[in-house]
């Protein structure tokens, strides 16, 4: 394996391991389906329309994961190019600069270097991944029935 890829998956660099849907699951056939129209060069519009009969909330939910495990990996390939001295500053060019804040240790806007600045959003996204209350890993069917689908994480 080369050193770059090495660096990649690397467990103490930010990059995280991709978060899978587990097999029979609804969630699972609604990536299988997004991941087609993706592949198969249609319009960008029609894959990301919601499939007939299906319910916007896991629709939602299975893109934004897919999100969050392309983002992983596109920023672990650059992750040990952007380090405190290169990224001192989060910021969207020369007129953005990007402040944290999360009412526990960061009260108020603060300045931070990149690198920092994207493990805490990384693991920001990753805790409303989890948060059931947000993304549901089981559905309440019409006939009071309880399917759950199995935690993807």
């Amino acid at each position: 394996m080369s050193i770059a890829l090495k660096q990649v998956f690397n467990k103490d660099k930010t990059f995280r391991p991709k978060r899978k849907f587990e097999p029979g699951t609804q969630r699972f056939e609604l990536h299988k389906r997004a991941q087609a129209s993706l592949n198969s060069g249609v319009d960008l519009k029609a894959a990301v329309q919601l499939p007939s009969g299906e319910d916007q909330n896991d629709w939602v939910a299975v893109h934004v994961v897919d999100f969050f495990n392309r983002i992983n990996l596109i920023y672990g390939t650059i992750c040990e190019f952007c380090t405190e001295r290169t990224c001192p500053v989060m910021s969207g060019g020369p007129k953005y600069e990007y402040r944290w804040q999360d009412d526990m240790k960061y009260k108020k806007p603060t300045a931070l270097p990149a690198p920092q600045y994207m493990n805490l959003l990384m693991d920001w996204i990753e805790v409303q991944i989890n948060n059931e209350d947000i993304f549901p890993t089981s559905v309440e069917r019409d006939d009071n029935q309880d399917v759950s689908l199995k935690n993807t994480h």
